[in-house]
């Protein structure tokens, strides 16, 4: 067996001492407890702050509210990730395997679906509505604080993610957790991630997204991204062009990090395609682990499955190889949102896509899993994004594209993705339904007709929706 990571210990929360019996009387008083606000009242209030998508490069802020906690990302051990694409299905898979051990995880990722729940997950499920609550109510206090210094400074408070990720970081070292998997928000260096230092950090492929942010080739992507690799961590890293993968090399020998890399020290052997997912094998340094089965499909899918089993050895250090039955584990792993089925009869999937590299993993899988007579590709992207560079990939696996709009204000209008998408697949092969509920709606009916599927893309946002959607629908 191999060594269990020390066990964490809680450093705040909610938790109280029981009151102490009054003089003459055998029990306590009841102790009121302020009412909590609900969930929408707590999403409105942190949805009202500077959103996710703007990037502040500081980490001065979370930094401040993390000493004033007492430094809760200190708690647990870390596994950070970041990548273009990739990262929350590896942070799922590695929070798989580390529970599979009988350790405590927590898990950050981010965009949610669905609800913000989603976001921050212990041993493997979504804390609740109510932690969540007050988890924030917890921190709002210090929160307030610094958004006071800040101003003073004439500076903006903290954003959404900026919150949201000191909420995490308080709740798993309330739990608390033995190992936390912290996904990045963006990129790496001033990500609000960042103010914890990776035992791990894994980096998933990396490819050009987030320009506006991050630079627009993958060189200097991966200088802002190589940021979470720190002094004495080890850095478990993917696919990456061969000029990507000597920035992130180079990171390692200017802080004294050990380097893993795909290829060299794990590597996916051979992949079938199989009944719910597919079997692949792993290597990973001397050791070969066989007929692993995972309920996820594509290529890219088992190449992070092998990241994550390289991550979870590099972590758990030993002598001993890692169990057999362990890395099996990966039979249970569920990724929503990606290349997710929905519906059958007609199969609907939905899938996260959301610029060009996604999209041609996701024509790729499709192509590679499903056979349909007919395939309707409903779509709505984001304004900022490739909107070509997007729908250029399926055209090898999609016959019929309708251009909708999702729910964000960052969604293209439909009439634009409609242009766009005539441009690429023809006029004839393109219709236009902004209401993202009526697409469904006429993808699923057209589909019934031809014998075909439905695939929703283009967005996480969109992903959430059409799930949403289609799940109250029945």
């Amino acid at each position: 067996m191999r060594p269990v990571l020390p066990v964490a210990t809680g450093r705040f929360g909610r938790r109280r001492p029981k009151p102490a019996p009054r003089r003459g009387h055998p029990y306590p008083e009841p102790v009121t407890q302020p009412e909590l606000p609900d969930l929408s009242d707590v999403s409105g209030e942190l949805f009202a702050r500077q959103p996710e998508t703007d990037m502040v490069p500081t980490l001065r802020r979370v930094q401040r509210v993390m000493d004033l906690l007492g430094d809760p990302q200190r708690s647990p051990r870390i596994v950070h990730i970041t990548g273009t694409n990739g990262k929350t299905s590896t942070a799922r898979m590695l929070e798989t395997l580390l529970v599979a051990t009988g350790l405590r995880v927590g898990t950050y990722t981010s965009p949610h679906l669905e609800s913000v729940t989603e976001r921050i997950r212990i041993d493997g499920e979504a804390i609740s509505d109510e932690r969540f609550i007050e988890v924030y109510e917890d921190i709002r206090p210090i929160v307030g604080m610094v958004d006071a210094e800040e101003e003073a400074d004439g500076r903006p408070g903290l954003t959404f993610f900026e919150v949201i990720t000191c909420m995490a970081f308080a709740a798993f070292a309330d739990a608390p957790v033995d190992v936390a998997v912290i996904e990045v928000g963006l990129g790496g260096v001033w990500d609000a991630t960042n103010v914890a230092d990776a035992d791990v950090a894994v980096i998933t492929p990396i490819a050009v997204d987030h320009v506006q942010w991050l630079g627009t080739t993958p060189i200097q992507i991966a200088a802002e991204k190589a940021g979470i690799i720190k002094a004495g961590c080890t850095a478990v890293i993917g696919h990456q062009q061969p000029d990507v993968r000597q920035v992130l090399l180079d990171r390692c020998a200017e802080v004294g990090a050990a380097a893993r890399v795909v290829e060299t020290d794990h590597h996916v052997l051979d992949r079938t395609v199989a009944v719910g997912g597919q079997v692949f094998s792993v290597q990973v340094g001397d050791v070969r682990y066989d007929e692993v089965f995972l309920p996820l499909h594509g290529a890219h899918q088992a190449d992070n499955a092998a990241l994550a089993v390289a991550a979870v050895d590099a972590l758990l250090v030993s002598e001993e190889p890692l169990d057999q039955a362990l890395v099996d584990a990966l039979g249970s792993v569920m990724s929503p949102g990606r290349l997710e089925p929905v519906r059958r009869d007609p199969t609907v999937l939905v899938d996260a896509a959301h610029n060009p590299a996604g999209a041609a993993a996701l024509a790729a899988a499709l192509s590679e899993s499903y056979t349909f007579f007919e395939t309707t590709a409903v779509i709505a992207v984001m304004a900022d994004k490739d909107v070509v560079g997007i729908l250029a990939p399926l055209r090898t696996c999609v016959d019929r594209v309708i251009a909708t709009q999702n729910s964000s204000e960052r969604c293209l209008p439909a009439g634009a993705l409609a242009e766009a998408a005539t441009e690429v697949f023809g006029a004839d092969a393109v219709d236009l339904e902004p209401d993202l509920a009526a697409a469904l709606g006429v993808a699923i009916r057209h589909a019934e007709q031809s014998g075909g599927g439905v695939v929703v893309t283009g967005s996480v946002v969109t992903a959430g929706d059409a799930r949403r959607i289609l799940r109250e629908s029945e």
